[in-house]
């Protein structure tokens, strides 16, 4: 005859602290969230149960994962048909479930996990909430066979060890959402694939900061058709989910504006009053350029605008290295500004390098790279494809690094082709 008893507002005293201690020792050393499960489940197995399984929730789905030595890769299976069970009380509410006879099939419900319970000939199945910063989470199902069941005292040593597993689980899986998130987010930072534009050439490289879950406000775009381009370049002050959703608004403010009028300085007035209208707390640089080819003629010509932003370098094809005379204030700290603009042109050849502070900044053993140094590099690069001249640039700036921590760094090379 089957029996099962709820456990929901009772949480028997502690009755081996030492036992409870060896048991959740081992589960602070690592954020993956299955190798945590799956270590869990080997340290229960030596100890508490003869056989264990974690069930987990699927962060992108809202479907169930079940971890254990079944199928350590883990069987993704749909909550439908669990809400009835054993195990489906455990998930909604929390509580302990232990079960004798029949029903135990009721907390370990999927293949192949029911063959691996199976081949024990269980006598008594204990599920357990894994519960962390009042949220239910997920389960934990242990199994105890050749006649020995679950005492009271193994219970309330249960409940302690799934108590101490979940901070542990918890921690891993909000540790692998935040990486998720920051990685779609640090994604669109920054266009997929440039286009492609009669007359010029296009290359960029993006490497984000060392610190890969500190999403950075690094930035680079390109919007335009035909022969009418802006490129733009930029940088939000700090880091994080903040500095990253203002990323966004300033690049969706850019294309707008760029929709209706391709002039940088009046692009840079658009962005500088929407971010004063939100009245952030972060400021942005941005570099603004429209290049307009003219094939026919083996040149370029490129507007100029600054908010803030380094301004670009010209590597001419006789190796010479010119910096843009273009000035102009930070986007967002003041209302009403007005940019200035310069014009420069671009002969076959020749290349427009824009860059973010994380290459000239970039701290190594010396000091910082600076600008010196990157017109110094340059020379040796006249002439050459604009990749080969971003991924030469990239390269010597992590070499003076050596292997320090970095902010991010984003640049863009611009070549006339004629």
């Amino acid at each position: 005859m089957s029996a099962h008893t709820d456990v929901c507002h009772r949480r028997p005293e502690p009755l081996s602290d030492r036992l409870v201690d060896e048991l959740t020792a081992g589960l602070g050393g690592s954020l993956n969230l299955r190798r945590t499960a799956l270590r869990l489940v080997s340290l229960i197995q030596t100890g508490l149960a003869d056989w264990a399984m974690v069930v987990l929730p699927d962060p992108r789905t809202g479907a169930l994962v079940l971890v254990g030595d079944a199928d350590p890769a883990g069987v993704t299976v749909g909550r439908t048909g669990l809400d009835n069970l054993p195990l489906g009380r455990v998930l909604r509410s929390g509580c302990t479930e232990q079960i004798q006879g029949a029903d135990l099939a009721g907390l370990v419900p999927v293949e192949p996990f029911q063959r691996s319970a199976a081949a024990l000939a269980p006598v008594e199945a204990v599920g357990l909430g894994l519960t962390a910063r009042g949220s239910t989470f997920g389960a934990l199902v242990l199994l105890r066979g050749a006649d020995a069941g679950f005492s009271a005292e193994d219970v309330a040593v249960a409940q302690r060890v799934a108590d101490r597993a979940a901070l542990a689980l918890d921690s891993a899986r909000l540790y692998e959402e935040q990486a998720r998130v920051a990685s779609v987010l640090q994604q669109s930072l920054h266009p997929p694939t440039l286009p492609e534009i009669p007359g010029v050439q296009l290359a960029a490289c993006y490497r984000p900061a060392v610190e890969h879950l500190d999403i950075g406000g690094d930035f680079y775009d390109v919007t335009g058709r035909d022969d009418d381009w802006l490129i733009a370049i930029g940088d939000v002050c700090g880091k994080g989910v903040e500095a990253a959703a203002l990323t966004g608004q300033t690049r969706q403010s850019i294309k707008t504006a760029a929709h209706f009028d391709r002039r940088p300085d009046a692009v840079l007035r658009a962005v500088n009053s929407v971010l004063c209208d939100l009245r952030v707390e972060q400021f942005v640089t941005v570099l603004c350029a429209r290049v307009r080819p003219e094939p026919g003629d083996g040149r370029a010509t490129v507007d100029l605008a600054t908010a803030g932003h380094p301004a670009p370098l010209v590597l001419r094809a006789d190796g010479r290295v010119e910096q843009a005379e273009v000035y102009g204030t930070a986007a967002g700290l003041v209302s009403g500004m007005h940019y200035g603009a310069m014009t420069l042109t671009l002969d076959r050849g020749d290349t427009m390098v824009l860059f973010t502070d994380g290459i000239d900044e970039a701290w190594g053993a010396g000091g910082q790279y600076g600008m010196a140094r990157l017109h110094a590099l340059l020379p040796a690069y006249a002439g050459a494809a604009p990749a080969v001249v971003c991924a030469a640039v990239e390269q010597d700036v992590m070499e003076y690094l050596d292997g320090r921590p970095h902010d991010d760094m984003a640049m863009l090379a611009v070549t006339c082709v004629g």
